[in-house]
Parts: structure tokens; C-alpha cells; sequence
């Protein structure tokens, strides 16, 4: 029972979060939006089969609810940053959400949550400014995502899920970062900057479903003669796998995607230079890492025949 519990509540709040990025996208662009529900369909019908076939439990190596979550929030999110970028003006009298007093303007002091009812509710809703919505439908995103791994009953040892999670809250926390520093060096002309940005944030998410940087394939009490065979990938698939990911998923992107900020559209920024350089290290670092790997396995002499790429 308490399975099946756990692989519901993540599922129920993935599908909410996409009706809410669906009801701000409805919100700025209209009705016909709400053909965008469509796309948690999928994540119903997963559940649905996981629950009766699987009996709750997800896969070892890849998260399907995580994938097809999304599936359905993702081109949500695309409509309303292209939205915010080509109407940079928006509304004026729009409310930030920047400081304690300007939150104390979103609701009335005379006035509580409680007190309020669904229509006024909405309307303070309403008065937020969109940008703050997108930025804060960011936030819930990244963090659905880490209590959904927690959550969700996976077939892995609490260790790897520890490590899982672990690395899921720094992955998440770089991501926020590129996602709203790089967009907001983006000036009014630069549109194409903006699909840039959002394409390489739309590639780096596709690691969340995936968790083969932390899970071991083969067990530890190999016999000698089973081991000498492994092969180099086999042996240091963990290691390598988590070497891909930061060189062509996340850090190998955003590094490119900075460096033509700073080249080709000239923007320049001392914020932009750290994160450049901090990104040209993690680079290096797994260059390194895997060079070392090379070397140790050449040591082992079990690598004289295989190449070591």
C-alpha cells in the first residue's frame, strides 16, 4: 500500500504543476492553450500501467513518469519565456515579487489567505507579473523533480539514491542559475539568443530521468577470471557515463552557449566570466578524470587489447 502511495502523490503533483503551467500560458496567450493537457495524457496512462503491471515500481536505470513530466511541462515553460521576451514592456503595473514589502502588496494587510475568496484570489494572483510566475514555475520544476526521485519507489539501494538525489539538487541548482542569468543578458533584438538558451535548458533537463552516473551495473564479487574479461566501459560505466553528461549535456553546452554570449553578442559581465570559467574547470577536471581512468586501467593490464576510447 504504502508503494503505491508513493508512486501516486509524485504523479499527482507532476500533473499538477503542468495544469498550472497551462493555466499561465492560458492566462497571456488564451483558450486555445488549453490543448496543451494533452500532453500530461501520457503521464496518466504510465501510471495507469505502472500501478496495475509494475504494482508501483519504477525502472532501475530510466524514470519514465520524470520523462514524460517533462514532456508536458516543458513546452509550457518555451511559450511563456518567448512570450516574456518578445513583450519585455509587459505590464507596468504589474507586482514583483523581489522583496518582503513588494509580496506585502500581492495581498492586502487587511486581508488574509483565509478571508479571500477563489475570485479575489485569483485576481491578486493575476497581478504578479508573468516573468515572476515563469521563474518561480522554474523553481517548482527543479524541485518536483528531486522530491519525485525521492518519492517515487525505484529499484535502487538507499545509497544510490542518496547519490542520486544528491547530485539532482546541484545539477538542479546550475541549471536555475544558466537558465536565468544567461536569459537575462538577453537584449530586446536577440530573439534567437533566447531559442539558444532554451534549446541547450530543454537538453540539460533530459539528464533527470536518467540516473546511470550512480547506479552500479555490475556487482562487486566477481570472480577473477569474470573480471578479467570486463571490458573498460562495463568496469567504469558509472564513471564515464557521469563524464558524458557534464561534457555534453550540461557543463560542454552552457560553456559554448556563454562563450558566444560574451563573443558574438558582446555581452560581457563579470557574473558571465565566473560561471564561463567555472564551467571551463568542471570541463577540464572530467578531461582529467577520465584520463585517469585510462591509466588505471592500462595498470591492471587488462587493457592492452581494447583502446581506451
Amino acid at each position: 500500500m504504502c508503494k503505491f502511495i508513493c508512486a501516486i502523490i509524485p504523479r499527482a503533483l507532476f500533473i499538477l504543476a503542468s495544469l498550472l503551467s497551462i493555466g499561465l500560458v492560458k492566462r497571456i496567450e488564451g483558450d486555445l492553450y488549453w490543448l496543451l493537457t494533452i500532453l500530461f495524457l501520457p503521464l496518466l496512462v504510465e501510471m495507469i500501467i505502472t500501478l496495475k503491471i509494475r504494482k508501483g515500481q519504477d525502472y532501475k536505470w530510466f524514470s519514465p513518469p520524470i520523462f514524460l513530466f517533462l514532456i508536458s511541462i516543458i513546452p509550457s515553460i518555451w511559450i511563456l519565456e518567448l512570450h516574456h521576451h518578445q513583450d519585455e514592456a509587459g505590464d507596468p503595473q504589474c507586482k514583483k515579487l523581489d522583496s518582503w514589502k513588494n509580496l506585502g502588496k500581492v495581498i492586502p494587510l487587511n486581508e488574509t489567505l483565509g478571508n479571500l475568496t477563489y475570485q479575489s484570489y485569483v485576481e491578486v494572483l493575476s497581478t504578479v507579473c508573468s516573468n515572476e510566475w515563469t521563474l518561480a514555475l522554474h523553481q517548482i520544476l527543479l524541485l518536483l523533480l528531486i522530491v519525485g526521485k525521492w518519492l517515487l519507489p525505484l529499484g535502487v539501494t538507499r545509497e544510490e539514491l542518496s547519490q542520486i538525489l544528491l547530485i539532482f539538487v546541484g545539477t538542479a541548482a546550475d541549471i536555475l542559475e544558466f537558465n536565468s542569468e544567461t536569459l537575462s543578458d538577453v537584449k530586446e533584438d536577440n530573439h534567437q539568443l533566447v531559442y539558444i538558451v532554451l534549446a541547450v535548458w530543454t537538453w540539460s533537463m533530459l539528464q533527470f530521468p536518467l540516473h546511470v552516473s550512480v547506479v552500479k551495473s555490475n556487482p562487486d564479487s566477481e570472480g577473477e577470471q569474470e573480471a578479467s574479461e570486463v571490458s573498460l566501459l562495463s568496469k567504469y560505466s558509472t564513471d564515464i557515463w557521469s563524464i558524458v553528461e557534464a561534457l555534453f549535456i550540461q557543463d560542454g553546452p552552457f560553456l559554448v552557449v556563454r562563450l558566444t554570449v560574451m563573443t558574438y553578442f558582446n555581452v560581457f559581465h563579470q557574473m558571465l566570466v565566473f560561471f564561463t570559467v567555472k564551467n571551463f574547470l568542471v570541463i577540464i577536471l572530467n578531461l582529467y578524470r577520465l584520463v585517469g581512468i585510462c591509466q588505471e586501467w592500462r595498470r591492471a593490464g587488462r587493457g592492452s587489447a581494447v583502446p581506451c576510447v
